[in-house]
């Protein structure tokens, strides 16, 4: 069975990038732009992964990974981040996030960080 995989990020373009990457390897139950839309929809579809931005409107990357690893501790949640934010990327780490890709994503990065928090 294809492991199912969120996409969050406040960008368009980049959650066409991560979809993009994605395809063929995972498949995407949705893509949303903010934190607690991801939160909302990851109870709806209990994805096994989950690639999210740090810094977003509403709700941070970093809030909303605290919340889902908190009601959902076994789901994989790799972070997506420019190289400038290497203090965010401390604190998600504390809030519970598996690993991280830096951006521009690159699709030879994206997918076996996933693969590696879900195997």
């Amino acid at each position: 069975m294809t492991e199912r995989v969120l996409v969050v990020d406040d960008s368009p373009f980049q959650r066409t990038v991560f979809r993009d990457a994605l395809d063929g390897s995972f498949d995407v139950v949705g893509e949303v732009e903010n934190g607690a839309e991801a939160v909302e929809l990851f109870e709806a579809h209990e994805p096994d992964a989950v690639s999210m931005d740090v810094v977003m409107p509403e709700m941070t990357g970093i809030e909303a990974t605290r919340a889902i690893k908190d009601r959902w501790p076994d789901a994989a949640v790799v972070m997506c981040t420019s190289v400038d934010q290497r203090e965010k990327m401390m604190e998600a780490v504390k809030a519970g996030a598996d690993g991280y890709v830096t951006k521009p994503v690159d699709p030879d990065d994206l997918v076996p960080e996933l693969e590696c928090h879900l195997g």
